[in-house]
């Protein structure tokens, strides 16, 4: 660790750092956790007791990783043949105890977490997977690898995410639910597979959505879930029939690129 290090950082004694670590500005690191080679670790993060960090790992600023997480472990991916790989996650993030995040599979390639996210205690994101800004996983959720996590997502507890799923921004998952199918955005779904129960109207208005926009996008929805029209034909529909906004712009966007198909809404016998 070089001298500037040592002036600036908070580290416990028991800690272990390797010296091609980076470690930035007010950083606090706990008791008998583990930095290991080509970490850096942004300005003002605060690293609990046993946390280990490894590989090519890059943490933002202000972010807090509480014990036992384990951070830029190689991926769980027999394709993997320890080649350098990446994970970048962003500032003010929260990952509580017993998280896992493994680095991508695939020289070059990334898992990327963005800003101000909450990954609760014993969550798994695996290899490759993209998580967007304000996202939200519950306890024991997990995403398999190749994953896309849209922005303002909020996973529920013990939920499962299949492999190159995608789940659109504003989107709710409930809790144990099974996912094989894309999440369309501003949707609530549940159940085991999964199935859509409504738009997310509360989380649309939290994240300060306009009643005009929401209203144009409850539009959108009917004609996609409640037509009896197929994927392809609810597009066009939508496209003629909906005034543009950046949501709605942003739901046509998703649909025409949901290449595992999208979870279709709950009928009543289910």
């Amino acid at each position: 660790m070089g001298a500037e290090q040592k002036v600036v950082a908070y580290i416990h004694d028991t800690a272990v750092i390797s010296p091609t670590a980076h470690i930035a500005k007010n950083v606090e690191i706990g008791p008998y956790s583990v930095i290991g080679d080509h970490v850096e670790i942004g300005e003002g993060t605060k690293i609990g007791p046993h946390v280990v960090i490894h590989g090519w790992t890059s943490i933002g600023r202000d972010c807090k990783i509480f014990q036992f997480a384990s951070v830029g472990e190689e991926p769980q991916d027999l394709k993997f043949k320890g080649e350098k790989s990446y994970l970048f996650i962003g500032d003010r993030t929260v990952i509580r105890e017993g998280a896992t995040i493994h680095r991508a599979t695939g020289e070059g390639e990334e898992t990327r977490i963005g800003n101000d996210c909450l990954l609760m205690a014993l969550t798994h994101v695996a290899h490759n997977c993209v998580l967007g800004n304000h996202v939200i996983m519950s306890n024991v959720a997990s995403v398999a690898g190749h994953v896309v996590v849209e922005d303002r997502v909020v996973i529920g507890g013990m939920a499962g995410v299949h492999q190159f799923v995608k789940i659109g921004r504003n989107a709710m998952v409930g809790g144990m639910a099974r996912l094989v199918q894309d999440v369309v955005p501003f949707t609530i779904v549940a159940g085991y597979p999964a199935r859509v129960s409504g738009l997310n109207s509360v989380g649309m208005s939290r994240a300060g959505i306009s009643l005009e926009s929401r209203r144009r996008v409850k539009q959108a929805y009917k004609i996609l879930y409640r037509s009896g029209l197929s994927l392809p034909e609810a597009i066009s529909v939508i496209e003629q029939d909906v005034d543009s906004c950046e949501e709605v712009e942003h739901l046509l966007r998703f649909l025409r690129n949901a290449d595992r198909g999208i979870c279709r809404e709950r009928r009543e016998n289910e």
